[in-house]
């Protein structure tokens, strides 16, 4: 599915028919507000954004995008009649992934939607294997290895290894943990937090020395601090 937000219905009716009649799902909005109520209900596999938005910018959008862990590795594509080299440097700096200047051909389009989902699905493939150290994570087989030697984690352990493998040496809050492991609107008390991290140093032997708490945080991996004797 690829989401276009665009207010000209013209252009929004003629990129979806586009998307459609070349194999794609595409739904359009005409604003912010729209797109963000879809956005909650379904994650699409691209999002073709323009900047000249009725009430919200696009690049208010894109930074909003990119802030939120639930779809900041939404792709993005800017849409726009301004072609200004200072333009595009913005969004691309604000983490759009591509940028098209009105009026273009809607095969360059379909080419360049192409080309950003072979990227990712390339990024996605090498993300597949994990490894810290002689800690290895293969999320295509959801095996978690050890020095060779396979490791049995619950589904909350792994979930909660994974999300720190993804960012080794960043501070994860309990509620980013909380939210991406246990869902959105989770309530339960941190202390199932606690107790997981807990299980999952045990089981991760001298590696789990890698999982550090941050007092009144949360916690991360110190790739660096590798295995303990």
């Amino acid at each position: 599915m690829i989401f276009c937000v665009e207010d000209d219905r013209n252009i929004r009716e003629l990129l979806v028919y586009t998307l459609e009649s070349t194999g794609f799902q595409a739904t359009g909005f005409e604003n912010a507000k729209t797109f963000r109520k879809a956005l909650a209900k379904e994650l699409p596999e691209l999002v073709l954004l323009d900047v000249m938005l009725p009430g919200e910018d696009g690049y208010s959008v894109l930074r909003w995008l990119k802030t939120d862990e639930r779809w900041r590795d939404i792709p993005v594509i800017m849409v726009t009649a301004k072609g200004e080299e200072y333009d595009k440097v913005v969004g691309l700096d604000a983490g759009a992934d591509d940028y098209i200047t009105k009026p273009f051909g809607m095969m360059e389009l379909i080419s360049r939607i192409r080309a950003v989902l072979r990227r990712l699905t390339r990024r996605a493939e090498k993300e597949e294997l994990l490894r810290i150290g002689n800690l290895e994570v293969d999320r295509k087989k959801h095996e978690v290895r050890l020095e060779g030697e396979e490791i049995t984690l619950t589904l909350k352990e792994y979930q909660l290894l994974v999300h720190l493998m993804r960012q080794p040496d960043t501070v994860h809050t309990r509620e980013q943990l909380l939210e991406s492991v246990w869902g959105y609107g989770f309530s339960g008390e941190t202390r199932t937090l606690d107790v997981h991290i807990r299980t999952l140093r045990q089981k991760l032997l001298g590696a789990g020395g890698m999982i550090e708490t941050v007092r009144g945080v949360g916690y991360r991996i110190n790739s660096r601090k590798q295995m303990e004797s």
